[in-house]
């Protein structure tokens, strides 16, 4: 009867703590239970002694905060690591989301499908249809990057009189105040025709001085840049990175002091300026220039702090002194990039974005922007160009033919391809879903880091796998290949805004566990309190919901192990059910994890990179799975793309247990390594990697014109004209499949199984034998020249690849002979 009843209690205490019931509910529960099994003769006084030991010091405040709290604090301050005001701001910096969801280990996926799936309106969609089609088709991308090594001036003034530059600013300002959405599939369809393109196009409309001002600029400032900004009157770059400051921007050594100075003829209160900058997109060609540096006030002349620290102001590039004009060559993808010097500059103090009132809070609006910019350029240049890869490599495979079938039946290419649908289809996911909430008023800071670390890495490995498959034609450069640029410049978009190993290994999950977690930030606060009462009540109150959240998530955790998640609940049973319950099991795993990680490491956690960037990829393989069941229930559920999901879905949550099982493996207890392979894996790994079988569907809805294909195709520009290659092949491969039963007609005919090659002799001999007629005859012969074009090569005479001689390099500012 004991044993019964204390089977029991254990059962509905663990329901209760699955279910996240309160303190006092779960002592309500335990009481009731002891007192019936009192009754039954199950438990005696003993049992009730224990009961009352633990319970009564935990429930009464004075005794549980005296006792218990004030120790444990007193602890927690010494082994807590500080943070830097950088840290702080970083930390604040933006809100949280769905991300907090899938962090705490319960995800709501009702909640999930009930954010608004994101639309253009009228204009947004004219706009793509117009002008972005046009300036694709105007650029000639080899042209522009061999020969000018730069846009033509044609396309700049085309880029300036459409507002390209001017997608974030309000319409009251003359700009296009297009939402984050709308941007994004901008940026999509201006890279699958070229990087150069949409690099430049994306920099002002993400991190700079017309994001800035728009949240923290005077009305003058305003007023004067904004209409000038939406004109192209004023080309605007940001300079944030130093020699001696790249990820870790806080360092800038470039400083600014508040002093008296003649400008333009009368005395006045200003900043002497000096700085040493690399890597400014724009930087050559910029008329403004946003400028970070810690700024001085020695002498107190705008208030009493001395150092108020990192600040931002607007300095028009005609200044005296402001040096700018050389450029980078940033792997063969030149758009504008260089660096920017100015030595002991004198400007006035209203150069301050937002005036002196703004004077060090440069970092927290650099942050607090970055968090929705990072969302949506970088990601989205990732997108359009992983989504171009895919169809032009899917036309390719089905056009190019070795052993007499196309190559995109080889089992070896059929694996690169799913790869390169299955990501097309996911970050398309991730960023539709990301800008969705950016447009709802979110400045998701974690989702911008996952989106910036992994759709970037995922665009890397997307040009490996399409260099795999074309071969010979991918590594020739010239006007014909389509995918040497993206291929060169692949790593510039892992480097900029803050290097993928910072990103992975100190953001994702240094913010993530701060921001995400329901009491861990609480916690940070109150060491930082200076009311000792009022810190330890707010120390009380958020470690006791601690270690009730550990509980419940250890239980939870458990459970979903030990029955596969079955019982969960998902919004659809169906195909994806599988994938919403292992979804919200490896939840609970990351949010107990977290809390062990913690637990084990405490303040030291901060400098086990490795396990922060596990516990990264944790989140961020959650948030691609959400992504993508979001896109498959908003597109309507539709059963020809459930490839698509069930790829996308199976290695990113296969990617997830490896990434908890490689933590588990690196535990420093060879004892709590077994724990938890018995709390997390009882039955093993359960997820297994996408099937051939699957990956074979994705590789034929790549390489055959389907609606799956179309919807995958969103916003890349596909129009068939001569300077728009991926457009080209896209049409020739519809051709090449019209003609194939021609060509298998004259094989027929014929009695042996001719090689699909020189098109234009078949059709002769198929006319001369009277199988085809002259129309027929006509179309393939014209197909063979569409042919020949997808899969022949550049060559040049050597004095064509002879480029300009370049002026003598310097190297930051010295001559390098």
């Amino acid at each position: 009867m004991t044993l019964i009843f204390t089977l029991a209690l254990l059962a509905l205490l663990g329901a209760a703590s699955y279910h996240r019931a309160s303190w006092n509910t779960c002592i309500g529960i335990a009481a009731i239970t002891l007192l019936i099994g009192t009754f039954a003769s199950a438990f005696g006084a003993l049992t009730w002694l224990v009961f009352l030991a633990i319970t009564v010091p935990l429930s009464l405040t004075n005794i549980r905060q005296q006792y218990i709290i004030a120790p444990l604090f007193k602890a927690f301050k010494k082994v807590t690591p500080t943070m830097s005001d950088t840290e702080k701001s970083a930390i604040d910096a933006g809100t949280t989301w769905w991300e907090a969801d899938l962090f705490c280990g319960n995800p709501n996926w009702e909640k999930l499908h009930q954010y608004p799936k994101p639309r253009l309106t009228v204009e947004e969609q004219a706009f793509l249809d117009g002008p972005v089609e046009e300036v694709c088709a105007m650029l000639d991308d080899w042209k522009a990057t061999h020969e000018l090594t730069d846009l033509p001036q044609d396309v700049w003034q085309y880029l300036k009189d459409n507002k390209f530059f001017a997608m974030i600013i309000k319409k009251q300002y003359g700009g296009l105040e297009f939402s984050a959405f709308a941007q994004s599939c901008v940026l999509q369809k201006l890279t699958s025709k070229s990087t150069l393109l949409s690099s430049i196009v994306g920099v002002p409309n993400s991190l700079g001085p017309g994001e800035l001002l728009q949240h923290y600029g005077t009305k003058e400032q305003k007023d004067h840049y904004l209409p000038r900004l939406a004109k192209g009157q004023e080309i605007p770059c940001f300079a944030l990175t130093s020699p001696e400051a790249g990820s870790d921007a806080s360092a800038i050594p470039d400083y600014g002091i508040v002093c008296k100075g003649e400008w333009e003829g009368k005395e006045t209160l200003g900043i002497r300026l000096t700085w040493n900058k690399r890597y400014i997109t724009l930087a050559p060609v910029a008329t403004v220039l946003g400028l970070a540096f810690k700024l001085r006030d020695p002498d107190g002349l705008i208030g009493e702090e001395k150092e108020p620290g990192i600040t931002c102001a607007l300095i028009p590039t005609t200044t005296p002194g402001v040096k700018i004009g050389r450029r980078h060559f940033p792997l063969n993808v030149p758009f504008q990039n260089g660096p920017t010097q100015g030595d002991d500059i004198f400007v006035p103090i209203d150069y301050i974005i937002g005036g002196p009132e703004m004077a060090g809070q440069g970092w927290r609006m650099l942050v607090e922007c970055l968090s929705v910019g990072r969302a949506i350029t970088l990601p989205s240049n990732s997108t359009g160009g992983i989504k171009s890869l895919a169809l032009a490599s899917g036309a390719y495979s089905r056009i190019r033919r070795q052993f007499k079938l196309p190559i995109g039946k080889m089992e070896g290419v059929e694996e690169s391809l799913a790869k390169l649908a299955g990501y097309a289809y996911s970050t398309d996911a991730a960023v539709s879903m990301s800008t969705g909430a950016v447009d709802l008023g979110e400045k998701p800071s974690v989702v911008s880091a996952i989106l910036k670390y992994h759709l970037t890495e995922q665009m890397r490995a997307s040009t490996m796998h399409a260099m795999d498959i074309h071969g010979g034609k991918g590594i020739c450069l010239g006007p014909n290949n389509y995918l040497g640029r993206g291929y060169q410049g692949a790593p510039i978009a892992i480097t900029v805004e803050g290097a993928n190993i910072l990103t992975r290994n100190m953001i994702i999950y240094g913010q993530g566990a701060i921001r995400c977690h329901p009491f861990v930030l609480a916690e940070l606060n109150a060491v930082s309190m200076s009311d000792k009462q009022a810190a330890l009540d707010s120390f009380d109150s958020s470690l006791m919901g601690h270690i009730g959240f550990t509980i419940s998530n250890l239980v939870r955790t458990k459970w979903l192990a030990l029955t596969g998640a079955r019982f969960t609940k998902v919004p659809y049973n169906d195909e994806t059910a599988v994938f919403y319950r292992n979804a919200s099991r490896y939840s609970a795993s990351l949010a107990l994890m977290s809390d062990i990680c913690m637990a084990v490491f405490g303040g030291s956690l901060k400098r086990k990179e490795r396990i922060s960037a596990r516990l990264g990829d944790l989140l961020s393989y959650l948030y691609l799975v959400s992504a993508t069941l979001k896109r498959y229930n908003d597109e309507g559920r539709k059963k020809e793309d459930l490839p698509f999901v069930q790829w996308s879905c199976q290695e990113h949550l296969y990617l997830c247990q490896r990434a908890l099982a490689d933590l588990i493996n690196n535990m420093p207890s060879a004892p709590l390594r077994a724990v938890l392979k018995l709390v997390l894996f009882p039955f093993g790994r359960p997820i297994r990697k996408p099937t051939d079988t699957l990956e074979h569907k994705l590789a034929h809805l790549l390489q055959t014109p389907n609606e799956s294909r179309d919807r995958l195709a969103a916003h890349i520009y596909l129009t068939d004209e001569p300077l728009n290659l991926i457009g080209r092949q896209e049409q020739t491969l519809k051709d090449i499949l019209a003609v194939e039963p021609l060509f298998d007609k004259v094989c027929r005919a014929k009695g042996q199984k001719l090689p699909f090659t020189q098109l234009d002799k078949v059709a002769q001999m198929g006319l001369d034998a009277k199988i085809l007629n002259e129309d027929e005859a006509t179309q393939l012969a014209e197909v063979e020249a569409k042919r020949l074009a997808v899969i022949n090569v550049d060559d040049f005479d050597p004095s064509e690849l002879m480029a300009g001689k370049a002026a003598k390099p310097t190297v930051q500012g010295v001559d390098a002979a």
